[in-house]
């Protein structure tokens, strides 16, 4: 891939998000746009960007005739597709303000999102949805418009609409409404782990400011293919994903699910993922679990691929000299990283990780087996990113360089600020958190810890709020060492837990597979809830904990562990939709297995 940057619509060439659009059909009106599986048809299909044009004008007819003014807010519960961007793009033409949400939210925050946003139209996917969305149907007063992408009906509410019924066959585009870059272009929930969720408002400036600057340290081209699998109401693939695609011209394809990942990958056979940390791990413990079923030899022979790869890769970056074992790279990579990275396409040339903490040794794996892993970090109230590694000074254990024209500094009790282009409007309707988040000069307190290098790679130390404190006053970082305990395939969900308490125990869900293997090999039925708690299991799970947590301090040790086969989800609210744990509801969950963690000790 060359330097070019020709294919780039730069911010002031675009003016908005809309007017990112139209620039880009008048770039290329023929070239692919998009890919998406056709579930009626059972079959995959695409667009180009002047198709895609045609079934915007459509969107934006109907939506017109709800007659909305400019400002308005309307909300989106699609999983991603083309009619999310066609939706999108349709309401910001009219000067709307686009409200994502959640697919698989509680009906309860959706209505809360829905009321506070002032949304007047709701566009949703599936009659399940409506089932839960009908319950509280009567708090969303202001809904004037609810409109359905599948064949929904309910002949008691008068608002429902079918979308082939609601859209006109055809339409031509009208010309935009004249918007700016520093008018709000949607308000997105924060899905606080506690408390309501707070709106960020995110202008046009603000989403394609960071587009850009992203762009300039890792670069992506018209001849990139794109797999989008994390929800588009997280900004993160929102402006990843979506805008900084459209500013480029490369294909998004959607895949169908993350159950059906490994299939998609097969059949769109992306060159760039955009993902968070959860993706890489599973893949990561899927490869050391069959490591574990194979023979010593094949063991040793992918520990030699991954050590001669990374040696390569930091000879590369010129943090090393090149080594005589370079010469075996070739056959190391025929017999072993080849067979690897061909489960995710054979074509994959850059992977982004971001909205958590990647562990060193998951994104070390995939370095040395040559796919390169940068890790980048931000916050939805900077539209998202505010740093990142680029491909030729990549620091995996690092989250990379502030982009360009966003300034970063260590301020009190080691807090990152941060300040730039990307950095929210504010909170909608919520002064005092937005100024408890960004001060009169405008820096932004992100709530992390960080330490910045020499070479200005910031590395997270930790969450301002997430620090355990013992009887002893000892503090710890508990996101850091469940990154580290979850390296275990046995450990699909961990907790640790210990504030003000004299030791450190866990809750963790194990992984199913994984579960079944050890029962056996302990002579136990893995069907039944008590054998989790058999003492053997325990002691296997401690010693496999205490295996990925050595390196800690002494202090920092799991004591007792509490295993349990139900996952944490978002459904039974112990995660936000942005799948992180809500520690407060875990604990209020599991207190009374929590307390017998400590019984008799």
């Amino acid at each position: 891939m060359s330097n070019r940057t020709d294919h780039i619509i730069t911010p002031q060439e675009a003016g908005t998000l809309h007017g990112l659009f139209l620039a880009r059909v008048k770039r290329t009106p023929e070239a692919l746009a998009y890919r998406h599986y056709n579930v009626q048809q059972t079959e995959w299909q695409s667009y180009t960007w002047a198709q895609m044009r045609e079934q915007i004008a459509r969107w934006q007819s109907a939506l017109q005739a709800e007659k909305l003014s400019p400002g308005d807010s309307v909300a989106i519960m699609l999983r991603n597709c083309p009619c999310w961007v066609m939706f999108d793009q349709a309401a910001m033409s009219l000067g709307l303000v686009v409200v994502p949400l959640y697919t698989v939210d509680r009906p309860d925050n959706v209505a809360y999102i829905v009321n506070d946003s002032a949304a007047k139209v709701m566009l949703f996917e599936t009659e399940e949805q409506w089932l839960a969305l009908r319950t509280v149907k009567e708090k969303m007063t202001g809904v004037q418009r609810f409109v359905a992408l599948d064949a929904v009906t309910d002949k008691e509410e008068p608002r429902l609409s079918y979308a082939a019924n609601w859209l006109p066959v055809a339409a031509q585009l009208q010309p935009p409404f004249a918007a700016t870059a520093a008018q709000l272009a949607t308000i997105i929930y924060t899905s606080g782990t506690t408390g309501k969720p707070k709106g960020v408002m995110l202008s046009h400036a603000n989403i394609l400011s960071n587009a850009f600057g992203t762009l300039a340290t890792f670069p992506v081209y018209p001849e990139d293919v794109l797999i989008s699998f994390l929800p588009l109401s997280h900004t993160f693939e929102r402006t990843l994903g979506y805008y900084l695609t459209v500013m480029t011209g490369a294909v998004v394809a959607f895949a169908r699910s993350v159950p059906l990942l490994g299939e998609d990958l097969q059949t769109i056979k992306p060159t760039v993922m955009v993902s968070v940390p959860r993706i890489y791990e599973r893949v990561y413990a899927a490869i050391h679990a069959k490591l574990e079923e194979g023979s010593p030899l094949k063991r040793k022979l992918f520990k030699l691929a991954v050590e001669v790869g990374w040696a390569r890769f930091l000879c590369q970056q010129s943090r090393g000299s090149w080594k005589l074992s370079f010469v075996l790279w070739p056959l190391l990579n025929h017999l072993v990283a080849k067979k690897v990275l061909v489960k995710l396409g054979g074509h994959m040339r850059a992977a982004i990780s971001g909205g958590a903490a990647l562990s060193p040794e998951v994104s070390r794996l995939f370095v040395g087996l040559g796919l390169p892993v940068v890790q980048g970090y931000g916050l939805t109230e900077t539209s998202p990113v505010i740093s990142a590694n680029p491909l030729n000074n990549n620091f995996p254990d690092s989250v990379g360089q502030p982009l360009n024209g966003v300034q970063a500094r260590i301020g009190a009790q080691n807090a990152l600020l941060v300040k730039g282009p990307n950095v929210m409007m504010g909170y909608w309707k919520n002064q005092e958190a937005t100024k408890a988040m960004i001060d009169a000069d405008g820096w932004l307190n992100t709530g992390d810890t960080a330490r910045i290098s020499e070479t200005g790679h910031i590395y997270i130390t930790g969450r301002l709020k997430e620090i355990i404190v013992l009887s002893n006053g000892e503090k710890i970082p508990p996101t850091d060492m469940e990154i580290a305990i979850m390296r275990d395939p046995l450990l699909d969900q961990v907790m640790v837990f210990g504030e003000s308490h004299p030791y450190l125990v866990a809750l963790a869900v194990v992984n199913p597979d994984q579960w079944r293997l050890l029962a056996t090999q302990l002579g136990l039925d893995a069907g039944q809830p008590n054998s989790l708690h058999d003492l053997r299991v325990q002691d296997q799970a401690l010693k496999r904990i205490a295996l990925q947590i050595h390196e800690f301090p002494g202090y920092a040790q799991i004591h007792r562990v509490r295993l349990s086969t139900e996952p944490w989800a978002i459904e039974n609210g112990l995660l936000t939709p942005t799948l992180k744990l809500k520690r407060v509801q875990v604990v209020a969950k599991f207190s009374a297995e929590i307390n017998m963690l400590y019984e008799g000790h």
